[in-house]
C-alpha cells in the first residue's frame, strides 16, 4: 500500500515535471533560453519543451512596440534658461539576446541617455529657437539614441518632446505678447472689416448717384424730345395750311384782307409809330373811298 503511494506520488511529480517543460510561446514574442546558465537559444512563437533541471527560461522579450512616458527632466538653454522638458520614447526590441545580456535594466538606460542627449542638445539652443524647433530637436534625439542602443538589441523609432515648460516668468510673457499679438489681429480685422464697409457704402452711393443722374438724363431727353415733337407738329401744320393756300391759288383782295387783319393786330399793341407798307395804303385809301361813295349816293330821308 506504501509502494503503492509512492509511485502515485512519483507519477504526479513526473506529469508535473513533463507539464512545466511543455512551453508555448505567444506571438510577437520569444523567450531566451539558458542551458546550465549559458546563453542557448531564442524560442520564437510556438510549442517548445525544456530540459528539466539543465535549461531555463532567463528572460521572455515582447516584440512589440513599446512606449516610455519619462518625467521632466530639467534642461538649461544656452541663453541660461532653466525648464522642464518631458520625452516620449517609441522602441522596439530587435534582438533577444542583446536586449537580455547588453544592459542590465534597458529602460533605466534609455532614460538616463535620453536626459543627457537632452541637456546636449538644448544647451547649444537659446529659448526662442527651443520652442521654435521641436521636430529637429526630436529627429536628433532620435538619431543619437538609435545609435547608442544598437547595442542593446532596441531600436529606437522616434522620440517626442511632450512638454516644454519655461520658468514662469517668461510663461507670463509669452502669453502677454500672445494676448499682444491676438489684439492686434483682432484690431487689424475690425481695421479691414470697417474699410471694407466704407467700401460698400461708397459703392452704393456712387450706384446711387449714377441711377439718379439717368433718371435726370432721362426725363430731359424725354421733355425734349416732347418739345421737337410739338414742334414738329405745329411746323407741319403751318406748312399744310400753307400748302393748302398755295393750291386753291388765293387772289390779291384774299392776301389784302389777310394783310389788313395782321395789321389790324399789329395797331392794337401799345406802339406809338407804325411803319405801313405800301401796298396797305393803297388798299385803306381805297376802301375809304368806297365807303364815301356808298354814303353820298345813298338819299336822305
Amino acid at each position: 500500500m506504501e509502494a503503492l503511494i509512492v509511485l502515485v506520488i512519483l507519477a504526479a511529480i513526473v506529469i508535473a515535471v513533463v507539464i512545466s517543460c511543455v512551453k508555448i510561446v505567444p506571438q510577437a514574442n520569444v523567450f531566451v533560453v539558458e542551458f546550465l546558465g549559458s546563453y542557448q537559444a531564442t524560442w520564437q512563437t510556438g510549442l517548445h519543451l525544456k530540459l528539466p533541471f539543465v535549461q531555463r527560461i532567463a528572460k521572455r522579450v515582447s516584440l512589440k512596440e513599446q512606449v516610455i512616458d519619462f518625467l521632466p527632466q530639467a534642461v538649461i538653454t544656452k541663453d541660461n534658461v532653466t525648464m522642464q522638458i518631458d520625452t516620449v520614447v517609441f522602441f522596439q526590441v530587435t534582438d533577444a539576446k542583446l536586449y537580455t545580456y547588453g544592459v542590465d535594466n534597458p529602460i533605466s538606460a534609455i532614460e538616463y541617455l535620453t536626459a543627457t542627449t537632452l541637456r546636449n542638445i538644448i544647451g547649444e539652443l537659446e529659448l526662442d529657437a527651443t520652442l521654435t524647433s521641436r521636430d529637429s530637436i526630436n529627429t536628433k534625439i532620435t538619431t543619437i539614441l538609435d545609435v547608442a542602443t544598437d547595442k542593446w538589441g532596441i531600436k529606437v523609432n522616434r522620440v517626442e518632446l511632450k512638454n516644454i515648460l519655461p520658468p514662469r516668468e517668461i510663461q507670463d510673457a509669452m502669453e502677454r505678447q500672445m494676448k499682444a499679438e491676438r489684439e492686434r489681429r483682432e484690431s487689424v480685422l475690425r481695421a479691414e472689416g470697417e474699410k471694407r464697409s466704407q467700401i460698400l457704402v461708397a459703392e452704393g452711393e456712387k450706384e446711387s448717384a449714377i441711377l439718379r443722374a439717368e433718371a435726370v438724363k432721362a426725363k430731359l431727353i424725354a421733355e425734349a424730345e416732347g418739345q421737337a415733337e410739338a414742334i414738329r407738329l405745329v411746323q407741319k401744320a403751318t406748312a399744310d395750311s400753307i400748302a393748302l393756300i398755295n393750291e386753291v391759288r388765293p387772289g390779291e383782295g384774299y392776301l389784302a384782307i389777310k394783310s389788313l387783319e395782321a395789321f389790324e393786330k399789329v395797331a392794337d399793341g401799345k406802339a406809338t409809330k407804325i411803319i405801313i407798307p405800301s401796298e396797305i395804303q393803297g388798299l385803306a385809301g381805297l376802301a375809304a373811298s368806297a365807303r364815301e361813295i356808298f354814303t353820298t349816293d345813298t338819299p336822305s330821308v
